[in-house]
């Protein structure tokens, strides 16, 4: 392969500059580095993004010059102190050489299991770093996933899958069961980590569909559950570590309790949405303060059989106060009786008072119009 598009050990010189006008050289391995290149293994996020992205497009003794925005230079990567936050900046880039790893084909059980150590610990170091993304791609190149342009994955034909792996005896075969378990669980906590829950449930399914009194699995499954806001099915996994290892317990005990936090939490959150509605007792629709004629305060209560009455009321009110409203009642006297009762069914729907009254209004001012639209049809 003529580029190192895959993860390789790299060598290369480079010199970085500022993008200002006196092009500030901040770092050359010419001169900073005793005169010795560069040498990084690609894919572990030893270098800015953007200047292992164009290493990885290049040929053995190119020089590329490479003008890079903040984002992909040393924003996201620690910084050298002489260069400024937000800073563009250019390098020139030599690629002396590149060497690819080896190639799991035709190696023996324990040099593939080393192998797949190596890459387990390289993992685990991206992961305590929280570079995620770079992590998950290390643990998914030991089971030979299909190339990502983005974090540089192995493509499938590559590395020997390492679900193909064939243990000779039972003993190799329990250490490659567990390695593999292990990389699925590292991935799913990768993907937990990236807000990714239904993936990380997918992972830890690897496991526990062969295993379902897997502990690990169990745990990390919940927890992703948990994030999800799949309480019940949080609760399930954590109960069932209890079950299957007493050794578990205080793992299991403390997610219970952070699952109760977080389910009282959520309660808390709809309570608040629904403004207490969940607080009343069946048949119930809310308790609200009623001021009667004399101005004294009594708890009052609105039922379904009340909403259904202050409805039918409305609806006798509607149909009789055109005929002979203005006769036998006071101007208005419809809505002296309905405010009492309506007051409370609009008070349970979350309105307030002056909201009340700014609806009622606008339902009078609606009558009033169509009364008067009516009234020349009326005296012809």
């Amino acid at each position: 392969m003529d580029c190192p598009l895959h993860d390789s050990l790299l060598r290369a010189h480079y010199k970085g500059s500022l993008l200002n006008e006196e092009k500030t050289v901040f770092y050359d391995t010419r001169v900073d580095n005793n005169g010795d290149p560069l040498e990084f293994c690609s894919g572990e996020g030893l270098v800015p993004e953007g200047f292992e992205m164009c290493v990885r497009l290049m040929l053995p003794e190119e020089i590329a010059l490479v003008t890079c925005p903040p984002d992909y230079a040393y924003d996201k990567f620690p910084r050298p102190t002489n260069v400024p936050e937000g800073a563009h900046v250019q390098w020139e880039i030599e690629l002396l050489g590149f060497e690819m790893p080896k190639d799991w084909t035709g190696m023996t059980f324990q040099g593939i299991m080393d192998e797949a150590e190596k890459i387990r610990v390289t993992g685990n170091r991206l992961f305590k770093e929280g570079k995620f993304e770079l992590a998950k791609a290390k643990y998914e190149k030991v089971f030979g996933y299909s190339f990502n342009p983005v974090v540089f994955l192995w493509p499938k034909n590559v590395l020997r899958e390492f679900n193909h792996v064939n243990p000779q005896t039972d003993e190799d075969g329990k250490v490659f069961s567990d390695t593999r378990n292990l990389l699925h669980l590292n991935v799913a906590a990768c993907l937990l980590k990236l807000g990714e829950c239904r993936k990380s449930i997918e992972a830890c399914n690897k496991v526990l569909d062969a295993n379902p009194a897997h502990v690990k699995g169990l745990y990390r499954r919940g927890m992703a559950y948990l994030a999800a806001g799949d309480f019940e099915e949080a609760r399930n996994d954590f109960e069932m570590m209890i079950k299957t290892d007493k050794l578990s317990e205080p793992d299991a005990m403390a997610a219970l309790t952070k699952l109760k936090r977080m389910e009282q939490e959520a309660e808390k959150k709809v309570r608040k949405q629904f403004k207490g509605l969940f607080d009343k007792k069946p048949g119930e629709i809310a308790e609200v303060k009623t001021e009667d004629n004399s101005g004294d305060q009594t708890q009052g209560q609105i039922t379904e059989k009340q909403m259904s009455d202050v409805q039918e009321s409305s609806d006798c009110n509607e149909s009789e106060g055109s005929l002979d409203g203005a006769a036998h009642a006071p101007q208005m006297g419809w809505f002296y009786h309905f405010w009492s009762s309506g007051r409370r069914l609009f008070s349970a729907q979350g309105l307030q008072k002056s909201t009340i009254l700014f609806l009622l209004v606008a339902a009078i001012s609606i009558v009033i119009l169509q009364l008067t639209n009516t009234m020349p049809a009326v005296a012809a």
